[in-house]
């Protein structure tokens, strides 16, 4: 009988412990044992038939069913699977559900919106990977009116790590509001747009990921995701 292996970092990401990218980092950490010994090396080849993974001190035991949620993420939740204290996790609005969950992407904690919540790490890869090429559009409140000289300011763009980033598309709603679409996903990146024109904001939201958008699902509330969902965000 002919015995499959895979990469570790793959295993991981099949069975629903994070996505590829995140299980990487794991197993860097030295998260992850492989027979009782701690392994360093993504592509460590394992088997499930003839290998015991453990994460955490947790046994894995191969790929598990899959679930996908969209989530209107509540201001104050972080988006990490790690606790720091007395901070709320994204995860734990997820509690009851016999799986271990990840959001895709991050959201900072001070912004709400539309997040992806799953177990499924091959489709969360695919999601945030820059081939995708996947714009996510944000709804940002301010305190102030917003001018042509504010809107011309985010679009010239802004410095974040050492980088020019520029959003794809600067809309005004209204006197206070306006849309951002943007393309690279730097951490608090639309935030930093905003901020550095000039512009205090008061609310910030993602509304929509490729061509899925938020809809009406109440801040902290969640639904699970169609088949036609999974398959919109990439049009």
């Amino acid at each position: 009988m002919t015995i499959e292996k895979k990469r570790l970092s793959k295993a991981l990401a099949a069975a629903g412990i994070a996505s590829r990218r995140a299980a990487e980092e794991i197993i860097f950490q030295g998260r992850v044992k492989v027979n009782g010994v701690p392994v360093l090396v993504p592509q460590t080849l394992v088997s499930w038939e003839t290998d015991e993974i453990m994460v955490d001190g947790q046994r894995i035991h191969s790929e598990e069913k899959k679930f996908y949620f969209i989530l209107n993420k509540p201001n104050g939740y972080i988006c990490s699977n790690t606790r720091i204290g007395t901070k709320r996790l994204v995860v734990d609005l997820f509690a009851e559900l016999p799986a271990r969950l990840f959001t895709v992407g991050r959201l900072d904690r001070d912004t709400t919106g539309l997040l992806i919540v799953t177990n499924d790490g091959h489709f969360a890869n695919r999601v945030i990977h820059p081939s995708s090429n996947i714009v996510k559009e944000y709804l940002v409140k301010t305190t102030q009116e917003i001018t042509d000289e504010h809107l011309k300011a985010i679009s010239k763009g802004t410095r974040i790590e050492d980088c020019l980033i520029k959003p794809v598309r600067v809309i005004k709603v209204r006197k206070g509001t306006l849309k951002v679409t943007v393309k690279e996903g730097k951490k608090r990146e639309v935030r930093l747009l905003v901020q550095n024109a000039g512009l205090d904001i008061l609310e910030l939201s993602r509304i929509r990921i490729g061509g899925l958008h938020l809809g009406t699902i109440p801040e902290g509330m969640y639904r699970e995701m169609t088949e036609a969902d999974k398959e919109v965000i990439f049009r």
